[in-house]
C-alpha cells in the first residue's frame, strides 16, 4: 500500500492563526480531503507601539503570532503530523518585519520535539499601518509597475523608515513577510526568500520582469540589500532543518504565498467562479485570462488592481480594507459605551447578540458606508450613516445596514456587472468574518446576481496546503 501524502497547510492571517492537514482525495486528482484543522486567536497586537509611527501605526508582535501557530499545531493530531511529506505556508501580505540571519529564532525542546521561538526580530508592521501620510507616499519616486504603493505596503515602511528611524534599520539584515519568516526559520535559510506574489504586495516590484525597482530604489536611498531573493509562487523553498511537532527533519517546504492567492487557489473550482473573501479586511478575486499583461502605470486611483497568480496568470482584485475589522469595531464601540454606562459585557457576547437581532431584522432603509479605515484608492476617505430615522435605531437595523455597507461598498469598487462581462458564473464566499455570520452571507446572496457557494473558514491554510500538494509533489527539489 502506498504511503500517504498528507500535506500541512498554515495560514499566518491578521486576527488568528489557522492550521490544516491535507491530502488526497483516493481516485480523484483533483480532489482532496481535509483530515484535520486548527484556529487560534493570534492577539498580537502589539502592547507599545513605535512612538515614531504615531498613532498611525499598526504594529503586531511576532512572538505572539508564533505562539498561536504553535498552539495550532500542538492541537493537531500527532500521528498525522508524523506522516506530513510537504508544508505550504500562507499569511497577511504587504506587512513587514525585520530580522537578523543566524539569529532569527531559538529552538528549544517543547515536549515532543523541537519548537522554535523568535529572538532577534522586530514588530511586524501590518497591512493596516498608516503612518505613511498622502504627502509623504507622493514624495516617493514613481515604481516602474503596474502596481501603485499604499501605506501598510512593505517597500513603502521600509522606505519610512529609513527616513524617519534609519538606527533603527542597522539592526536586522534580513526584511520579509511573518509567512516568508516561519519558511525562513523552519528551512534554516541563509537569505530572505519571497515569491512573486508577496514581493508584488509590497511594491517597487515589476510582474513582468519578475524584479525589484533596483536601480529607482538605489537612486532614493533605499537600503536594497535587505531585499529578499525572488522564487516563483509554487516552488519550493527548502526543507525543514529539525523535526518540528512531529513533521520530520527533511520536510519539504513551498516558498510562502500570499493569504489571497491561497484562497482562491482551495476555492476556485472552475475560471467561470469568483471568490468573495471577507476576514480582516475583503477581496472580491476572479483570474483573468491566459497571457493578459496589466498597464505597465500604476493608478493609485484605480479600486481594482491585478495581482499575480500562479504560472505568470493574474487575479483581478477590488481589495477593501473594511470587512470584519468594522464589525470588530463596531462591538468594540458598544462594549465601551455599556463600560462608560458602569456595565460589563464580553465582546464575544455582543456580537453574539448583534448578529442575531439583525438576522431577526431582515431589511432597513439605514444606510452605512463603512470605510472606517478609507481605501486604498480613495485614503481620506471616513465612514458615513444616512437615511436615518427613528424606526430604523434598533441594534438589529444598525447591524443589518452595517454588513450590507460592508458588501455595497465592494460592489462600488467593482460592479457585479462588470464580473458578468468578464464571464464570471458563480461566487465562492470564504473567509472568517463571513463563514460565522449569517447576516453578512444573506447580504452577500442579496447582492450578486450569481450562485453564492461557501467555503470554510480555513481555505488559505488549505489553499497553501494544495499548491504544494499540487505543484511539489513528484517534483525535485532544484
Amino acid at each position: 500500500m502506498a504511503a500517504r501524502s498528507v500535506i500541512l497547510g498554515i495560514d499566518l492571517g491578521t486576527t488568528s492563526v489557522k492550521a490544516a492537514l491535507v491530502e488526497s482525495a483516493p481516485g480523484d486528482p483533483s480532489g482532496f480531503l481535509v483530515l484535520a484543522s486548527c484556529a487560534r486567536a493570534a492577539r498580537a497586537e502589539a502592547a507599545a507601539q513605535s512612538a515614531a509611527a504615531g498613532p498611525q501605526g499598526r504594529e503586531q508582535d511576532v512572538s505572539r503570532i508564533i505562539q498561536a501557530l504553535n498552539e495550532c499545531l500542538a492541537a493537531l493530531p500527532q500521528q498525522l503530523l508524523q506522516e506530513v511529506c510537504g508544508i505550504g505556508v500562507s499569511g497577511q501580505m504587504h506587512g513587514v518585519m525585520f530580522w537578523k540571519t543566524g539569529q532569527g529564532c531559538e529552538w528549544t525542546e517543547g515536549g515532543a520535539s523541537p519548537v522554535f521561538e523568535p529572538r532577534a526580530v522586530s514588530h511586524l508592521v501590518t497591512w493596516q499601518d498608516g503612518r505613511c501620510s498622502s504627502e509623504f507616499l507622493a514624495s516617493l519616486p514613481r515604481p516602474e509597475s503596474h502596481l501603485s504603493v499604499a501605506s501598510g505596503f512593505g517597500c513603502a515602511t521600509i522606505f519610512w523608515l529609513s527616513k524617519n528611524s534609519p538606527e533603527f534599520l542597522k539592526s536586522y539584515d534580513a526584511v520579509g513577510t511573518i509567512h516568508d519568516y516561519v519558511v525562513a526559520m523552519l528551512c534554516g535559510l541563509p537569505r530572505s526568500l519571497m515569491c512573486d506574489q508577496n514581493a508584488a504586495s509590497w511594491g517597487y516590484f515589476n510582474t513582468q520582469s519578475q524584479s525589484w525597482n533596483l536601480e529607482i530604489l538605489r537612486t532614493s536611498g533605499f537600503p536594497i540589500h535587505l531585499l529578499p531573493d525572488i522564487a516563483e509562487a509554487g516552488s519550493l523553498a527548502g526543507r525543514t532543518s529539525r523535526a518540528w511537532f512531529g513533521v520530520p527533519k527533511g520536510t519539504r517546504v513551498g516558498v510562502a504565498l500570499g493569504d489571497l492567492q491561497a484562497s482562491v487557489y482551495s476555492c476556485m473550482a472552475q475560471r467561470t467562479d469568483a471568490v468573495l473573501n471577507i476576514s480582516t479586511s475583503v477581496q472580491l478575486a476572479t483570474s483573468m485570462p491566459p497571457g493578459f499583461q496589466p498597464a505597465q502605470t500604476p493608478d493609485p486611483t484605480a479600486p481594482v488592481t491585478y495581482f499575480p497568480y500562479f504560472d505568470r496568470t493574474y487575479l483581478a482584485v477590488a481589495a477593501s480594507l473594511n470587512g470584519g475589522n468594522v464589525l470588530a469595531a463596531f462591538v468594540h464601540m458598544l462594549v465601551q459605551w455599556m463600560a462608560d454606562l458602569g456595565l460589563e459585557v464580553e465582546e464575544p457576547t455582543v456580537y453574539s447578540c448583534m448578529i442575531q437581532a439583525a438576522a431577526q431584522q431582515r431589511d432597513t432603509c439605514l444606510t452605512i458606508t463603512p470605510t472606517v479605515w478609507g481605501e486604498r484608492h480613495l485614503p481620506d476617505q471616513l465612514a458615513s450613516v444616512t437615511r436615518i430615522s427613528s424606526s430604523d435605531l434598533s441594534l438589529g437595523h444598525v447591524t443589518r445596514a452595517l454588513c450590507r455597507g460592508i458588501v455595497q461598498n465592494l460592489h462600488s469598487m467593482l460592479p457585479f456587472q462588470q464580473l458578468k462581462e468578464w464571464g464570471v458564473e458563480r461566487v465562492i464566499g470564504s473567509g472568517s468574518a463571513l463563514s460565522r455570520n449569517e447576516v453578512l452571507k444573506q447580504e452577500v446572496q442579496r447582492a450578486f446576481p450569481f450562485p453564492v457557494s461557501f467555503g470554510q473558514d480555513v481555505d488559505a491554510a488549505v489553499g497553501a496546503a494544495l499548491v504544494m500538494l499540487r505543484r511539489n509533489l513528484n517534483q525535485k527539489e532544484s
